[in-house]
């Protein structure tokens, strides 16, 4: 910009005729936790790609995977090691690394004044308030620095999108969903373990599953983690609970199944929801058309996880329908990236609301 230039917003802002914004851009200094990841590759790319106003961008990982270097604007960051790490350094931090190293380190980053957005669910929600920009972005007004927000999970971030944009006619009782998630929900191992899987059996040999319990290629597992006494998965109940403390409604019943699924990318889920009184589906249709975060497959098609949401900033509708003998039910389904859209993108989402309204 040349001296002239900045002269005359000085005066404009001294005058009161333009915002402080467009004299001074601000940049903020941000770390990647579990930068070395598949979601925080994702969060690198989409600082990028969305223009982030970063001064520097610090890459951080556990001790094996510090010294690798990743690709920013054009240049090669080296990756530094989490134990050694000094957070008084930035301002804002994203944690990528799995709710363990959530739990060991958030406070650290909180005591030298970071912001932490954390995607891997390791603090309570009273502590870290579950945000999703399209559904709940007042959560943030009640909160002072330094900030401590969670990125939900990538199912309950598809489903409450679709679920906050219905018509407000609309008084929902209870939410049904199946969610049918790719192996990347666990992480690089869970596409490497898939990838084996898969060309073992392709080529004739028999193998021993790692990563999960039984054989995942060409199959499906009727759970994704552990099951508590009642036979709930962990998932399972932290997306009920999500859902309903993203829609604002703590007495919404809701029943979550969880599968995993021969996908290595992109997350399926078949809900079905039980309304208070009969549903106008012509007001649904336009509500969910006119949702910004959605994209509505119109009856008579459907959208699939591999073919169009895969790599995509938006959470695929389709099969809208009325039950078959209860006009109180909607069912529908939803595809989603559960890496992009379901975790870095929402997560920067956050970001951006933190740095130009509370930052």
């Amino acid at each position: 910009v040349s001296p002239l230039l900045c002269i005359w917003r000085v005066q404009l802002y001294s005058a009161g005729l333009i915002s402080s914004s467009l004299v001074m851009t601000r940049t903020f200094e941000i770390a990647v936790i579990g930068a070395t990841g598949s979601v925080g590759e994702a969060l690198v790319q989409l600082l990028e790609e969305r223009e982030f106003p970063v001064a520097n961008l610090h890459l951080v990982a556990s001790g094996e995977s510090a010294g690798r270097s990743l690709s920013y604007k054009g240049k090669n960051l080296r990756v530094r090691d989490l134990e050694t790490f000094d957070f008084a350094s930035v301002r804002l931090v994203f944690f990528a690394a799995g709710s363990k190293v959530t739990q060991k380190y958030a406070a650290q980053a909180g005591a030298a004044g970071c912001a932490v957005i954390d995607l891997a669910a390791g603090l309570p929600s009273e502590q870290a308030p579950r945000v999703i920009p399209e559904v709940n972005p007042d959560v943030l007004a009640g909160l002072a620095a330094p900030y401590l927000l969670t990125s939900p999970s990538a199912p309950s971030i598809a489903l409450a999108a679709v679920l906050a944009a219905l018509p407000e006619q609309i008084n929902i009782r209870r939410v049904t969903v199946t969610a049918c998630l790719s192996v990347s929900s666990r992480g690089r191992e869970g596409v490497s373990e898939l990838a084996r899987q898969t060309a073992e059996l392709l080529n004739g040999r028999s193998f021993e599953p790692q990563l999960f319990d039984r054989q995942m290629a060409f199959n499906l597992l009727a759970q994704v983690d552990q099951g508590d006494e009642k036979g709930h998965g962990v998932l399972e109940r932290q997306i009920a609970a999500e859902l309903k403390e993203l829609l604002g409604l703590p007495q919404l019943q809701v029943a979550v199944s969880c599968i995993q699924a021969p996908v290595f990318f992109g997350d399926s889920l078949s809900v079905s929801l039980q309304a208070e009184s009969a549903i106008d589906l012509k007001q649904v249709y336009a509500a969910l058309d006119a949702a910004p975060a959605l994209e509505l497959v119109e009856l008579g098609d459907y959208p699939t996880a591999v073919g169009d949401a895969v790599g995509q900033d938006v959470v695929y509708v389709g099969r809208v329908r009325a039950g078959l003998a209860d006009p109180a039910e909607l069912n529908l389904w939803i595809a989603s990236d559960n890496v992009r859209k379901g975790a870095a993108l929402n997560a920067v989402q956050i970001a951006e609301l933190l740095i130009k309204h509370y930052l």
